[in-house]
């Protein structure tokens, strides 16, 4: 018998590390075409190599219903919210949540200096924090990343579907 070859990690380098979950799942059959459309369009993004993108993995989370994601690893919160504020995660945003093409999507946020936040749009089952903390709205303090985690006032670019815009219609 062998011994367990362990090993860890050395974090110091990187004491803004940024570590992202994501998901889209598939609802109605719809949504198939809506996830086989984005994966291109995701690989070549990250094929572009985004300032602050350390790592991307890809993930299966089940293949009924399908459930894909990706998990991603980022120097600060700046750059993934700076990436995520401009084009083309912008207008991929933007679509998604003028209508969400048969898909529920969500991710999980964790920053080594402390602080965790979620999203969760259209998902039919309650997934990760939903399962245990309390659920709330996305609305005000709750609506955006950068609020959610209490990172101060919004960053310098707007956010790809200001509140306002997405509520206009509803009370």
């Amino acid at each position: 018998m062998s011994k367990v070859h362990r090993r860890t990690v050395d974090l110091s380098a990187y004491p803004d590390l940024v570590v992202i979950y994501l998901g889209l799942r598939v609802n109605a059959w719809t949504g198939l075409k809506t996830l086989l459309g984005l994966g291109p369009k995701i690989a070549q993004a990250v094929e572009q190599q985004p300032d602050g993108l350390l790592r991307h993995e890809n993930l299966l989370f089940s293949l009924f219903p399908p459930h894909v994601g990706m998990r991603q690893y980022w120097r600060d919160f700046e750059s993934l919210e700076r990436w995520a504020r401009s084009e083309p995660h912008r207008q991929w945003w933007q679509q998604f949540m003028r209508h969400s093409g048969g898909t529920g999507f969500w991710h999980e946020t964790y920053c080594m200096q402390g602080g965790m936040e979620a999203v969760y749009d259209d998902l039919p089952t309650d997934i990760g924090f939903l399962t245990f903390a309390p659920q709330c709205v996305a609305r005000g303090k709750m609506y955006s990343a950068r609020s959610r985690m209490q990172k101060g006032a919004e960053g310098n670019t707007p956010s790809p579907v200001a509140e306002d815009e997405l509520y206009r219609d509803q009370p």
